[in-house]
């Protein structure tokens, strides 16, 4: 059936509804369309975050998982750390407490998206335990992504996927306890605000208290989400969504452990030991906007426009520690304090158009737009008196009590840094139909960068400019069998400065990817197997210090080459899995293994059984090979760690669930990047939930 063939109100539902006739009664259709769109829209929604357009993951041309929110559900993903940790081939690095990176492929993944839509991550830091309850799901797009946001290296992209209203009222309660006096209060609640059902909206709430295995850690977390979505007229919605969260940290790490002796060898140390003191604290605040608008046309195109709000604020009191430990006496740490204020607002607008059209007797489909990015980041710092200031000097043996040493007499803060950025944003992407068998994927992306201001003194002036191509070919074997490829131009700028105080030029270079598809029992099991390359030029590697004690870098070249192998869905009516292997080799332009902190080899494990209606059990598991950390001489062997939950439907309203982490009791630092902590021992949760 042709669009343009139809009235629009029959265009529209056709869009939302493809396996329904229309041939007939289009009169009723139309008549029933205020009470019809909005609900099917909701029923309907295919996110677009992987390349701009709507396809299916066996169609799209490059490595894509969904973490589900029965995923998140089974092993009480409550933050972001936790869900990502049961994604194929991404490595949480929680490099200190507070801070995180997530790495994909040997690289950090600097681009995160919210419904599609987002900002290029600085650093690939995450401060803070973000909240998940607030999300339906999680897609992880590996590999360069031009289509998304025209930068980035050869890691991937994380699409957070909102949760928005349903079709119905209801919702649940959930209560949870555990180790370290884990207490967490959550509710998600959906309601039809008309009878029609055409308005609606959904709220979810979270309140989360934890001790920690590690001394005098605290974290406790508050979060809230609001969305509304109706229908404005016939052909016409809007959403409207707000997220607050309120996080506070008491006992934070500021860096992590030291492992290096002075005579070279590794120390080891109890799970539990921590450089901190007790008057550290890092206390941040997220704040989310959003609104967007859909207008679908008479020939089925639709257009969206929306505009996205991002804020950031944090103040801490930190504490360092770094040097080489005597074996003797424990001595050779020298610490250093830290207090800083930050503030970061980020605004987005974009504006894009997608639909299908027709060529040379074929149905095809499009999508292109602009979009516009502005960020302001302000930092200050509190100084201090590095004369009369204990905590700055030889600390007391390690490891030392949480009151060995007093917080400094802080002086008025002072201007650290003033960033802006800009980023605008001309993108568009086709998928064309060749044959029946054959069809390709084609987009570019151009991009206009601006970076000013002030950083540690050095002063701001960057205006970059690139645009970036990306094709990639899907071919149906049969109807369960595709094989695919994809290239794509690498672009990213960077926060690292040389060692003069200026920010290094973007990282430059290629990536590929080819691999097979293929879909088992009725589409009910998929298997990926994916081989991928990449080369960057100029990448930014840690060079030493400055006469000032300051990072500085230097630009090397890079190539990376992998493959992956996962596979996803249903075994069996009662059996569901998620298994993957990854393999990476990084080195550098004079060959050299390099970025020996990501593993080489991973496995990841999840799986869910149905031992009866009521009662389901999982296990989820994963292992990594060898790592060691470049700059610090430390080394991590390969580990396995082992996940299981048990819940029961006591009826269709109460369920209760046991989670148990790390079942072995595995002793692992949990990255190597610069150089981390222990991992948590083992621990347990239980969670009570009513749904209504």
């Amino acid at each position: 059936m042709k669009f343009t063939q139809l009235p629009v109100a029959t265009a529209i539902l056709y869009v939302l509804y493809p396996q329904i006739s229309f041939a007939e009664q289009t009169t009723d259709v139309e008549a029933n369309l205020e009470k019809i769109e909005i609900v099917g829209i909701r029923q309907n929604r295919i996110s677009e975050g992987a390349t701009g357009l709507a396809l299916e993951i066996d169609e799209t041309p490059q490595s894509i998982s969904v973490i589900s929110a029965e995923q998140l559900k089974n092993y009480s993903a409550f933050n972001i750390n936790d869900a990502l940790r049961l994604a194929p081939g991404i490595n949480v690095e929680e490099w200190e407490t507070n801070r995180t990176n997530y790495t994909s492929r040997g690289f950090e993944i600097k681009n995160t998206q919210i419904d599609g839509v987002g900002l290029p991550n600085d650093w690939g830091i995450v401060t803070g335990a973000m909240e998940a309850y607030g999300y339906e799901k999680i897609e992880v797009i590996r590999g360069a992504n031009g289509l998304l946001t025209g930068v980035g290296n050869a890691s991937g992209t994380l699409n957070y996927v909102r949760k928005r209203p349903k079709n119905e009222n209801g919702g649940e309660i959930g209560v949870s306890v555990g180790s370290w006096d884990f207490k967490r209060l959550q509710a998600d609640y959906s309601l039809l605000l008309t009878e029609s059902g055409s308005w609606a909206a959904r709220f979810v709430a979270a309140a989360e208290d934890k001790e920690s295995y590690l001394d005098g850690l605290e974290n406790n977390r508050e979060f809230f989400s609001a969305v509304v979505d109706g229908q404005l007229t016939d052909n016409s919605t809007v959403t409207i969504g707000y997220s607050y969260q309120d996080a506070d940290t008491d006992g934070n790490t500021w860096g992590g452990l030291v492992y290096n002796y002075t005579d070279g060898t590794q120390a080891k140390w109890d799970v539990s030991d921590t450089t901190t003191q007790e008057w550290t604290m890092w206390d941040t605040i997220n704040t989310s906007a959003f609104v967007e608008y859909n207008y679908v046309f008479a020939n089925a195109w639709q257009l969206q426009a929306s505009y996205n709000f991002r804020g950031f604020e944090e103040q801490d009191k930190l504490f360092y520690a770094s040097g080489s430990i005597d074996k003797d006496t424990n001595l050779g740490l020298s610490g250093w304090p830290g207090r800083y204020d930050s503030e970061v607002d980020a605004d987005l607008f974009e504006i894009k158009a997608f639909g299908a059209f027709e060529l040379f007797g074929k149905e095809h489909q499009a999508s292109f737009g602009v979009s516009h990015a502005k960020s302001d980041d302000v930092m200050y710092q509190h100084p201090f008196d590095s004369d009369n200031t204990p905590a700055y000097g030889p600390t007391p043996a390690f490891p030392y009590d949480l009151d060995a040493i007093p917080e400094p007499d802080w002086f008025t803060p002072v201007l650290y840094s003033d960033i802006e950025q800009k980023l605008t944003r001309y993108f568009g992407s086709a998928q064309l139909n060749i044959t029946d068998k054959l069809f390709t994927m084609v987009g570019f992306n151009a991009i206009e960068f601006e970076r000013s201001g002030m950083n540690a003194g050095a002063s701001i002036d960057n205006d970059e400019s690139e645009t970036s191509p990306y094709i990639g070919f899907t071919y149906k074997l049969n109807d369960d069998l595709n094989l695919y490829a994809s290239y794509s131009d690498i672009y990213q700028p960077q926060e690292q400065a040389d060692y003069n105080g200026q920010y290094l030029a973007p990282t430059k270079g290629t990536n590929f990817e080819t691999g097979v598809k293929a879909s088992w029992f009725d589409d009910a099991l998929m298997t990926t197997f994916a081989y991928f390359t990449a080369e960057q030029d100029n990448f930014a590697q840690y060079a030493g210090l400055t006469e000032d004690g300051i990072y500085y870098y230097e630009g090397v070249s890079i190539e990376s080459e992998g493959y992956e192998f996962e596979v996803t869905g249903k075994i069996t009516d009662a059996l569901n899995i998620v298994a993957s292997y990854t393999h990476i080799d990084v080195t550098d332009e004079n060959g050299d293994d390099t970025n020996k902190w990501a593993p080489r080899d991973v496995v990841g494990v999840t799986m869910d059984y149905a031992l009866t209606d009521a009662v389901v059990v999982g296990l989820n598991g994963r292992w990594q090979s060898k790592i060691e950390s470049t700059d610090y001489n430390v080394k991590q062997g390969s580990y396995a760690l082992l996940n299981a939950f048990a819940r029961w439907n006591i009826n269709d309203q109460v369920a209760v669930q046991a989670n148990v982490n790390n079942i072995t009791d595995e002793q692992y630092i949990n990255s190597l990047q610069t150089v981390g902590y222990y991992g948590a021992p083992t621990n347990g949760s239980l969670t009570l939930t009513y749904k209504f």
